[in-house]
């Protein structure tokens, strides 16, 4: 199985092939993320994206999928298409796109995780409340170690379904950031 044939799998298989896996954190993925990032910012560089590594891998001392996200902003009037043509060019798989945002994956092969794999969340310039998330968390230890209680506990259910995963867990991410946004 070729990597652009996972884009023919189900969800189930893709699921199965990719369960949710969360380990204790590694000061890696930092340094994964800087060399992500200054390779996105010269691949990009023609759009002036603004760039940060974001998620659970960015929150010292707690659990996380080994999965290193990256937002990058763009302005409002920047094509997707060109976006697609470079990152997918370069090992990305576009995964999902709307008006405001689109989602790339890398690091996903036939035999499941590669060594690294990375996410890369493109959203319009301004639309970054994974930012004021992150930064909570890091300021707010004992926030950041609830919100991996949180992930530890949905796990058992949720190891094979995502979006399960991810949908259980917006109530505590909006408490977050609305918390941030009062400070």
């Amino acid at each position: 199985m070729q990597e652009n044939q996972l884009q023919d799998l189900t969800l189930a298989e893709l699921w199965e092939l990719f369960p949710i896996v969360l380990t204790a954190h590694n000061p890696l993925w930092s340094v994964w993320a800087e060399e992500e990032i200054r390779w996105l910012s010269t691949a990009l560089s023609e759009y002036s994206p603004i760039i940060n590594h974001i998620g659970s891998t960015a929150i010292p001392d707690i659990q996380a999928k080994p999965i290193v996200d990256i937002l990058v902003e763009i302005s409002p009037d920047i094509e997707w298409q060109s976006l697609k043509d470079i990152l997918g060019h370069n090992g990305y798989i576009c995964m999902s796109e709307s008006e405001t945002r689109i989602s790339f994956n890398k690091g996903y092969t036939p035999a499941g995780y590669a060594d690294r794999v990375f996410h890369v969340h493109v959203h319009r310039t301004g639309d970054n409340d994974e930012i004021l998330f992150r930064d909570y968390l890091i300021a707010n230890p004992e926030s950041a170690k609830e919100y991996e209680t949180l992930k530890l506990s949905l796990l058992p259910e949720y190891r094979n379904n995502r979006d399960g995963y991810t949908e259980d867990k917006t109530e505590f991410v909006k408490k977050i950031v609305g918390l941030a946004k009062a400070n």
